[in-house]
């Protein structure tokens, strides 16, 4: 059985976790063939937006493994903690928009895949946290990195700290969501959101996304500068020029990536 499963529609590729009977949770074989899924898209120039999804109706991903991991030596468990870093900084560094839908639980390593993607849509019914110090551990994949940098440092802190589980309103308000939906609902909402996505120009998508993502890790002069040298990429191509016809023309641009 594939782990991890990929499909392609359109310019979207959707990532399933598929253990379902384990709910979704990482293992090291897991871990190793998400890492080559998220290495093949990477380097797809026709894939455009990346959805990861949980298989199954009940979790999004528990996060590690434990029935493995209480069988693993220190330095296995160290080995599995150093690959699921890994892999989760590798979704982090997708050009493409990253849209985490939380189908379920989303807990420890499930959050910390989700913080990693650059939106996270949410089932009504999803409950969801860091909840690794209750298992006198801390997270390990970028948890105590990313979330203090999305929600702050005192909620983050409020959060890890107590390992609390977050019901879905809750987590919108804090703003760990973009948006929550029914379960009937949600994938409407989706769609919605990448249909926005896709009417934008593609390479225009990952430039805007680099000059964020590395100009919100330096001061205000570099991140100027990394905007700039992002913008000049997309001067020469022939999407822009497609959007300044499109606009003459009075019609949607019909955008190749090029």
């Amino acid at each position: 059985m594939e782990v991890v499963k990929l499909e392609q529609k359109g310019h979207v590729a959707f990532v399933t976790l598929n253990r379902p009977d384990a709910m979704n949770a990482f293992n090291y074989d897991m871990l190793a063939e998400l890492g080559q899924v998220v290495e093949s898209i990477r380097i797809n120039p026709d894939v455009r937006v990346v959805i990861f999804t949980g298989a199954g109706n009940r979790a999004f991903s528990v996060g590690a493994d434990l029935k493995e991991r209480k069988t693993l030596s220190e330095a296995r468990v160290k080995r599995n903690i150093y690959k699921i870093g890994e892999v989760f900084t590798m979704i982090e560094n997708l050009p493409q928009p990253t849209i985490a839908v939380l189908n379920g639980y989303a807990f420890g390593g499930g959050m910390e895949l989700a913080l990693a993607c650059d939106f996270r849509f949410a089932v009504d019914t999803a409950v969801m946290g860091l909840t690794e110090t209750g298992l006198a551990i801390i997270p390990g994949a970028g948890g105590t990195q990313r979330l203090p940098r999305l929600i702050g440092e005192t909620r983050a802190l409020e959060l890890i700290l107590t390992a609390r589980r977050l019901d879905a309103a809750t987590a919108l308000e804090y703003g760990m969501l973009t948006n929550v939906a029914s379960l009937d609902e949600l994938p409407k909402v989706v769609d919605q959101f990448i249909e926005a996505l896709l009417s934008n120009g593609p390479i225009a998508l990952q430039q805007a996304k680099f000059a964020i993502k590395h100009g919100m890790n330096t001061d205000l002069q570099t991140g100027l500068a990394i905007e700039r040298k992002a913008y000049e990429m997309t001067i020469p191509t022939e999407d822009r020029l497609e959007a300044l016809e499109a606009f003459a023309e009075k019609r949607k641009p019909s955008f190749k990536g090029k």
